[in-house]
């Protein structure tokens, strides 16, 4: 089961992750994703909004799929910086990788 968070997103701020709350989940960094991989990086920025750190925690590797292309953050139309969100929570995960 999936404990939530409500404050996790100000939790990233201080690993460089502050936009993630702008996100609308329309799936454009999900489309044009070279992973094509269960809708990455749109589902990271879903568990950021939600609250949903045990998620990532739990995998941790998924993070590291990403290339750092760039492509998702070129076509954000709300320019929430999905590449960046990716390597907060790299951050994030490096951080905690004791505590979980």
């Amino acid at each position: 089961m999936t404990v939530v968070d409500p404050g996790f997103a100000e939790e990233l701020y201080q690993f460089g992750v502050d936009t993630a709350l702008d996100c609308f989940n329309c799936g454009t960094c999900a489309a044009i994703c070279p992973l094509i991989y269960e809708h990455f990086p749109r589902k990271m920025v879903r568990y950021i909004q939600i609250g949903a750190k045990d998620r990532i925690l739990e995998n941790p590797q998924e993070l590291w799929r990403c290339l750092h292309c760039g492509l998702c953050t070129k076509t954000c139309p709300r320019e929430a910086d999905p590449g960046e969100v990716i390597l907060g929570l790299k951050r994030y995960v490096v951080a905690n990788w004791r505590r979980s």
